[in-house]
């Protein structure tokens, strides 16, 4: 630890000199939002990218996110371990995925920056590997009872009950365990359904179709732009769709670099991904997007971005270039965008159209820090309609230099009017509404 904690000091002072100079020469601000937005050119940063990340501090007493005109915010759930994702059952209870990164096998200098970045920021360290089930019995908003639903598990992230069967996404493969409606605890062994390999973009986010019989799966890639070569890649960077009754698997949609949260758009049908692209490029190059997902379609990665914008940096397919499939709606650069939901009109106050809500967790990449803040993209016809607005913010200091919190899995609560937000920095769960 304590090696890490010099040489993050020392990461920390080159990359605020790469910001510096970068600065100078004139990066772009301008945050690339929406449907069409105004991408810079790419300008590549070689070895030495930029590396910025706040220390994580946690939330002091009595200290709050700040929520939009009409809304208000109270610790659903607090002194959890960095709670990631959020699943609520039919009776109400809210099931809460606590893990976390490990920090692998640093293989280059810029792996250990990335490392020594992270394990300030409370990215990385020993994972709780539990699934915590939080009870609301007298609807005041503040889970009165925590029970260890399931522990011992690999890494969890997705949940997602299929009439009496509760899957859990772990880093390395889908498993199913027997539900009873209202139990607390799930003792019995689970079943492997599906198998993926573990580390990189270690995330398995699921969601299952309207009519149960499919789930789907975000699987990240292992790096950032293929640097140990595309067979490491096979079976990464894409959405799987897995039939539950064969439980036979195949890829839905690939070229996303990293799809995290996962949604229905009630109106067409389609399901929809948030993703984060690849860095490296600048601070706003390219942004990270909210699209529609295409039975069969390639989204360009590591070849392309935005369409068919070539990478440069590698040594790209023409053929995979020319059937990229441009994304619905931008994001900004490096917000990692992690969370989603499907918003119905009305649902919160002051929020009277349908849209989409997105946990950012935040960037530690850019000279200007992006994300640290849940947003909603508003809806009309089945498509994004507008900017973005603001749900909740303050999970970052004003200068930039430690979070409070970094929001994650986002959901409707259990009582419909509110939102529930999973804060892995602060531990909490927020829950915000009227």
């Amino acid at each position: 630890m304590a090696f890490y904690d010099v040489f993050a000091r020392a990461v920390a002072l080159v990359g605020a000199g790469a910001i510096r100079w970068r600065r100078r020469l004139g990066e772009v601000r301008t945050p690339a939002v929406g449907s069409v937005p105004q991408i810079p050119v790419a300008r590549p940063q070689g070895r030495v990218p930029t590396l910025k990340m706040p220390t994580a501090q946690g939330w002091a007493p009595g200290q709050l996110p700040s929520a939009a005109p009409g809304l208000k915010v109270n610790a659903f759930a607090a002194d959890l371990k960095h709670p990631r994702w959020l699943h609520v059952l039919p009776n109400g209870d809210v099931t809460v995925a606590e893990a976390l990164q490990s920090g692998g096998r640093p293989r280059t200098l810029f792996d250990h920056a990335i490392v020594a970045t992270m394990r300030r920021a409370a990215a990385i360290g020993t994972s709780p590997n539990r699934i915590t089930l939080l009870r609301d019995a007298d609807g005041d908003g503040v889970a009165e009872q925590r029970h260890a639903m399931l522990e011992n598990l690999n890494q969890p992230f997705g949940m997602a009950l299929v009439g009496d069967t509760f899957h859990v996404g772990n880093t390395d493969g889908v498993m199913a365990f027997p539900y009873t409606p209202g139990a607390t605890k799930i003792s019995a062994p689970g079943r492997r359904l599906a198998t993926f390999k573990p580390g990189g973009h270690w995330t398995r986010s699921l969601l299952a179709s309207a009519d149960g019989r499919r789930l789907y799966i975000g699987v990240g890639s292992l790096s950032n732009i293929g640097d140990h070569g595309m067979k490491a890649e096979e079976g990464r960077a894409c959405i799987w769709e897995l039939d539950l009754a064969t439980e036979r698997c195949r890829i839905f949609a690939g070229g996303l670099r990293n799809p995290v949260g996962l949604a229905w758009e009630p109106v067409t049908g389609r399901l929809w991904t948030v993703v984060n692209e690849r860095d490296g490029l600048g601070d706003e190059t390219p942004p990270d997007y909210l699209t529609s997902v295409t039975d069969g379609g390639f989204y360009g990665w590591p070849y392309c971005y935005w369409g068919a914008t070539v990478d440069d940096r590698v040594p790209h397919d023409p053929a995979l270039v020319a059937r990229a499939l441009t994304p619905d709606y931008a994001l900004g650069g490096h917000t990692a965008s992690l969370g989603l939901c499907w918003v119905p009109a009305g649902t919160l106050p002051g929020f009277d159209v349908d849209g989409m809500a997105i946990g950012q967790h935040g960037s530690w990449n850019r000279s200007t820090l992006s994300g640290y803040k849940v947003v909603f993209v508003p809806f009309a016809n089945g498509r994004p309609a507008g900017p973005p607005r603001d749900i909740l913010w303050g999970f970052l200091a004003a200068d930039e230099s430690v979070s409070y919190g970094r929001p994650v899995g986002v959901v409707i609560g259990p009582d419909r009017r509110s939102l529930l937000v999973a804060d892995d920095v602060g531990d909490v769960v927020w829950r915000v509404g009227a």
